[in-house]
């Protein structure tokens, strides 16, 4: 069997839409690290439980480092958060932190999970974290952020 072409499987895979998340952890020095993620999952709720793929690098490293993370689930007005922690910052634009008594919550987050590590497992060029929840809180008033095509989208109606 021929091997598959990466675009090919790129483009497949891009027509599977996500929500938007931005993965915050704390550096060595207590720098407040994150990246965009759009691979995140609920794995169990007795315990919860959540999976997140991470790119190798920074963000994982500060992960490593504390053996927790937050999740932060974007609402649909936060592209320009997503495109800043995905490494494509906006001038002028400074995120946002809102006090809580665990990782870094980004204060437009409509979802935060607060989480500590149980598990890394490696593939390829991504870690997957697969993570117990500490805490957690969510707000009702806005639509998410998602992602169809390579593209930001919101959600324009029920059906």
């Amino acid at each position: 069997m021929p091997e598959l072409n990466p675009a090919e499987f790129r483009h497949a895979a891009s027509r599977f839409t996500t929500g938007v998340t931005v993965i915050t952890s704390l550096a060595r020095n207590k720098e407040i690290i994150g990246m965009t993620a759009n691979s995140f999952m609920t794995v169990s709720l007795s315990p919860p439980t959540v999976l997140v793929s991470v790119m190798n690098g920074r963000t994982l490293n500060a992960i490593e480092h504390s053996g927790k993370f937050a999740i932060n689930v974007l609402p649909a007005a936060a592209k320009d958060i997503s495109n800043h922690f995905a490494g494509r910052p906006v001038p002028g634009l400074t995120p946002d932190f809102a006090k809580s008594r665990g990782m870094p919550k980004l204060k437009e987050a409509i979802a935060y999970f607060d989480c500590r590590i149980e598990k890394f497992i490696q593939v390829a060029d991504h870690t997957l974290l697969v993570a117990k929840v500490n805490d957690c809180c969510y707000k009702d008033v806005e639509d998410p952020l998602i992602f169809f095509s390579s593209q930001y989208h919101s959600l324009n109606a029920e059906i």
